[in-house]
């Protein structure tokens, strides 16, 4: 058995993920080796757990099924403590390793935040940027499709296995992302259905492949929210798409704002808070008719880095370290009222600054 094999077996049984895999290879010395010493071989789905199967229906289906111990394996899973054991791929491999973007809002959509998703993914994807989301309908249809019209590459994270499609509506949709350079992926193993816990898992996928994460029409509880959370946690760029304040559909997209995601309206926004990937972006060649005294400010206004911080979060964050400290405390040190406080931590949080504890207490951000 390879190692890879070994990768695909484990991923089929329930309750190991890379944490408690990285314990057994401790032990074991391999991936392989931990295999062929596991005891507690539970399926994730009914059934024999059968790995060579796993990989005829691969073969039958033209997926590709990437593992830590494949060369194309994305570098950004590696990275996450938590990484999934298999990927399965129907498409292009190689769109998973480009730049990307991630959008992300509710199946309950309006025609504003659709047609919004819609022209702000064709302008991304007019400029090079991967285009990321979950396949579902409502804001994910329309940002996939975006990008699609901009002939630019798309990529959708199922919530179920690839065999077992959900929703069937995005089908075709699905089809021509992959003929078009995109790709369709899942980490559940052939006959896993779609279910409650399917979703978050998918979510940490999304916002994982992406560079930054943007919400475009979110309820107040919403899998959008989870998405952008999780962003935060990694390290992403959380962004959202402001919409009317009576609509509930914005009501989640304005609290993150209000917290400290970043506003953007356009994808020149978007590229400003991302940085420069490409180099001068397209999306400035047509400003202001392109003269040269606007294209030489805009060129020097490059060379001035935003600071980090704000001057109320500096003050904070020279009072949180590794070791969670609570609110309470903190208003103390600080002067700041508790809701100034708690304001100011989740606006970090939201940078991948710190992180939250139990006890409401708060602390430096782990390092991956």
């Amino acid at each position: 058995m390879t190692e890879k094999e070994a990768y695909i077996a484990f991923n089929l049984v329930e309750g190991v993920g890379s944490v408690k895999l990285s314990k057994l290879v401790s032990e074991f010395g391999s991936v392989a080796n931990a295999w062929e010493n596991y005891p507690n071989k539970v399926g994730r789905t009914p059934g024999v757990i059968d790995w060579e199967r796993e990989l005829k229906l691969a073969k039958k289906y033209g997926v590709q099924i990437l593992t830590p111990a494949d060369e194309d394996y994305p570098l950004v899973f590696r990275e996450m403590r938590a990484h999934p054991l298999a990927i399965y791929v129907k498409g292009n491999v190689k769109a998973l390793l480009r730049p990307a973007i991630a959008m992300v809002g509710t199946r309950r959509s309006t025609e504003y935040g659709r047609s919004e998703a819609a022209k702000l993914a064709f302008s991304l994807a007019s400029n090079g940027w991967v285009i990321i989301s979950g396949l579902a309908l409502g804001i994910d249809a329309a940002s996939h499709r975006g990008a699609l019209d901009a002939s630019g590459v798309t990529v959708g994270v199922l919530g179920s296995a690839l065999d077992m499609f959900y929703p069937d509506e995005n089908r075709e949709l699905a089809r021509e992302m992959i003929a078009k350079g995109g790709a369709v992926i899942s980490e559940f193993p052939f006959g896993r259905p779609a279910d409650e816990h399917t979703f978050p898992q998918r979510n940490r996928i999304v916002a994982a492949l992406a560079k930054g994460v943007i919400a475009i029409e979110a309820p107040l509880k919403s899998g959008t929210l989870i998405t952008t959370s999780l962003a935060a946690e990694l390290g992403r760029t959380v962004m959202a798409l402001p919409g009317r304040v009576d609509s509930r559909a914005s009501a989640g997209c304005l609290k993150l704002i209000r917290d400290g995601a970043r506003l953007i309206r356009n994808a020149r926004d978007v590229e400003e808070e991302m940085g420069d990937f490409f180099g001068r972006s397209a999306l400035q060649k047509d400003d202001d008719n392109n003269s040269e005294e606007v294209s030489k400010a805009k060129n020097d206004d490059k060379s001035l880095v935003a600071p980090p911080f704000n001057i109320e979060e500096s003050i904070l964050m020279r009072n949180i370290s590794e070791e969670p400290v609570s609110i309470d405390l903190l208003t103390t040190k600080t002067g700041f009222s508790a809701a100034k406080i708690n304001s100011l931590t989740m606006a970090l949080r939201l940078k991948g600054r710190v992180r939250f504890c139990p006890g409401n207490r708060v602390a430096l951000a782990k390092s991956e």
